[in-house]
């Protein structure tokens, strides 16, 4: 339903973007750790482009959906969240932190994402995603 949100005149065709050595190298420095796949999907029509990720927040993995435009996060959905706590990092108004978030020369989010008391790990996860994903779509037109 995220990708029929995001495209509601029709989806388009997914694809895939490989990770090369230095889309790894870039991956692992934003996540801390090396990506678990060697090509990540995605799908891609007027200039915008929808990621559907995943993440370890503190002992579960959380999957998030992220539109990404030119200008920044235009939507970022967590999907499905496994943890027992932390739940909060759903709501809407936690992820419209991100809206128009982009992504700063060090990789870096351009702003700052408010924490929430007890969902600290859970933050971290969503807070890296959204970096991912930006440094993701900066690499489609980049191949």
């Amino acid at each position: 339903s995220f990708l029929t949100q995001a495209y509601p005149l029709g989806i388009p065709e997914p694809q895939l973007l490989w990770l090369t050595a230095e889309r790894r190298d870039a991956a692992e420095s934003i996540l801390g750790h090396p990506p678990s796949a060697m090509r990540v999907r995605y799908w891609e029509m007027a200039g915008q482009s929808t990621w559907i990720l995943e993440e370890i927040g503190k002992e579960e993995l959380i999957t998030v959906g992220l539109l990404i435009g030119d200008d920044g996060i235009r939507r970022l959905r967590v999907l499905a969240y496994r943890e027992s706590r932390g739940g909060e990092v759903r709501h809407e108004y936690f992820t419209r932190q991100f809206d128009g978030a982009q992504l700063s020369s060090k990789l870096k989010l351009d702003r700052k994402i408010d924490g929430i008391s007890g969902a600290t790990l859970s933050v971290r996860a969503l807070t890296r995603l959204a970096r991912l994903a930006l440094y993701y779509h900066g690499q489609l037109h980049s191949q």
